[in-house]
């Protein structure tokens, strides 16, 4: 059975907006001829595709596994078109960081990508590392040298740690409490160093770094945070000295037979370019306050 892209297309539309006439405005057709042709594709498939009432038109099943099937194509086509007018082209760097890194890098998206570049870029957030070996990213920031023989790491630089409060000390902070982490960031370093440390005085955690963040600048108590964290966000303080025992190398890693790509070469190198600019930053050497 041969499917046209134009009917496909005609299809989506009526499946996002909801009905015909909601349609017209995207497509151009009027109510009555994508009503045909819509008409015209069940017929071709030998199911209903819509539910049609007065309010609208509403998927069957049917409907629903052709919307997921047309969606794939979509994006081939959208693919094929912007290979066909030079544009992003279908190549995708992927750099994978944990929530900070990740953070930071899409506060400097500018340093990083451009609307010039051939290739799409994105952020693969995790606190575990990503398999670059399997290509789930083409290119990792992590706190040791890779020992896989596959990778090739890069030291980039240096990152410190400080123990910090929000400006106003209320509430947690003027008792000496500590805001903790729950779930999977309760396995990282920092972490478990607060949590071997001062667990007895964590009263309030949040499930992820962000919202630990928002608790200690609200005032519910102390945490750790990453100086290029801490130091930038003028909400925060820096209450002690550096946390020696925390302080962790910043490797870039690839896989060695994607590193030398045009593509995965030019992100490589512009993160290690941004990093370098901010080294004073990372090592705790700019407190904000």
């Amino acid at each position: 059975m041969d499917f046209s892209w134009d009917d496909l297309r005609l299809f989506l539309d009526v499946a996002r907006l909801g009905g015909l006439s909601a349609a017209t405005a995207t497509t151009g057709l009027s109510a009555a001829t994508l009503g045909r042709r819509i008409t015209a594709l069940e017929r071709q498939l030998g199911e209903p595709l819509f539910a049609r009432s007065q309010t609208g038109y509403r998927l069957t099943p049917p409907g629903e596994a052709l919307l997921a099937r047309a969606e794939d194509v979509e994006t081939a086509m959208l693919s094929l078109k912007r290979w066909k007018e030079g544009a992003i082209g279908e190549r995708v760097v992927r750099v994978s960081a944990g929530a900070w890194t990740s953070a930071f890098l899409a506060s400097h998206i500018g340093a990083l990508w451009s609307v010039d570049d051939r290739f799409g870029l994105e952020l693969v957030t995790a606190n575990e590392k990503v398999d670059i070996g399997r290509r789930n990213a083409d290119l990792g920031i992590r706190n040791q040298r890779p020992s896989e023989q596959w990778l090739a790491g890069r030291l980039i630089g240096k990152v410190a740690y400080g123990l910090y409060s929000g400006l106003n000390l209320v509430n947690g902070i003027a008792a000496g409490y500590f805001v903790g982490i729950a779930g999977d960031g309760a396995q990282t370093q920092s972490a478990r160093w607060m949590q071997a440390r001062h667990g007895d005085r964590i009263a309030v955690r949040g499930n992820d770094s962000m919202s630990v963040r928002e608790l200690v600048a609200a005032g519910a108590g102390l945490s750790v945070f990453p100086c290029f964290v801490g130091d930038s966000d003028p909400r925060l303080i820096r209450v002690a000295p550096l946390i020696a025992e925390l302080e962790t190398d910043q490797w870039l890693v690839s896989h060695h037979e994607e590193r030398h790509t045009p593509a995965v070469r030019a992100v490589a190198d512009r993160i290690g370019k941004l990093m370098g600019e901010h080294g004073a930053l990372f090592r705790g050497e700019r407190p904000g306050h």
